[in-house]
């Protein structure tokens, strides 16, 4: 049996397929090496990985995930993963190489990443072969839940949303300045805590106008800080995978198309896809 595992920074979407080509889906949260520590992550796979499932029958593990994009942080998952898989082979890769492999599978192309982070690439049908640094949730990640989710709240604080967008982001969050500033600048994971806000600019109803704008400058951002700074950039075509661009995709295309690009796949999670390249890639694992 392997497994096959996609995890972002709030969540991982896990696959085990059993000897007989069965699969089975579970989700655990998301461990991004840069907030989680080894500790961390094995305490909370322990509690929250399903009780019936047999680690020990368990050959392979392929983990992909937020943050794994340096040999030692790779390393720190790495170490977490085989404490808890003890008769696995532990792969640990980037997100971005699961994003790239099931957007564009064997074929060469521009992949990205529009979910609680974001990240970009150009893939040569194996491996990443040029990345732009996104800049983290701190210095960068335009396009993402939590850098929508950073302009909602500068909003907020600053007091430029429309009357009822704050009637109502009161009315759902009771929420003060303090209690925002405690949360960003003090409590682990920011970057969650500015993400989840996305969601209330997804359901927000009251002023429609606003939340689009908020939205589309956020991608135009996305398109003018990173994607558009790869050669050649618009004889690709524009393939995406999370959260935030899937639900925003109508946004999103409008974007993709003013700045010279073809839209290819918008898909939420990558896991179906991902499970099928490595099914098709090595399935003598099994």
């Amino acid at each position: 049996m392997i497994i096959i595992a996609d995890g972002g920074s709030t969540k991982t979407n896990w696959c085990l397929v059993t000897e007989e080509g069965k699969k089975v889906y579970f989700n655990t949260e998301g461990y991004n090496p840069y907030f989680s520590s080894t500790e961390y992550i094995i305490q909370s796979l322990n509690e929250s990985l399903p009780t019936d499932l047999q680690k020990d029958e368990i050959t392979e593990v392929n983990y992909y995930g937020a943050g794994c994009s340096t040999p030692d942080m790779r390393n720190l998952v790495k170490v977490a993963m085989e404490a808890v898989f003890t008769k696995s082979k532990v792969y640990i890769g980037h997100d971005l190489l699961a994003a790239a492999r099931a957007l564009l599978g064997n074929n060469e192309g521009f992949a990205a990443i529009l979910g609680t982070g974001t990240n970009t690439c150009i893939y040569d049908g194996k491996d990443v072969v040029q990345n732009i640094d996104s800049g983290a949730y701190i210095l960068g990640d335009e396009g993402s839940g939590c850098y929508i989710g950073k302009k909602l709240l500068t909003d907020y604080l600053r007091g430029y949303m429309p009357e009822p967008v704050r009637n109502l982001f009161w009315e759902t969050f009771k929420l003060t300045p303090d209690d925002i500033n405690e949360q960003v600048y003090t409590q682990p994971r920011a970057n969650r805590f500015c993400a989840s806000f996305s969601k209330f600019v997804y359901d927000n109803n009251v002023h429609i106008e606003y939340s689009r704008n908020l939205v589309r400058t956020s991608f135009e951002d996305f398109f003018r800080n990173l994607v558009t700074h790869y050669p050649d950039y618009q004889k690709y075509t524009f393939n995406c995978i999370g959260s935030v661009g899937y639900n925003f995709r109508n946004v999103l295309e409008e974007v993709v198309t003013e700045n010279g690009m073809v839209v290819g796949n918008i898909i939420r999670s990558p896991i179906d896809n991902l499970v099928k390249f490595h099914l098709e890639l090595s399935p003598s694992s099994l």
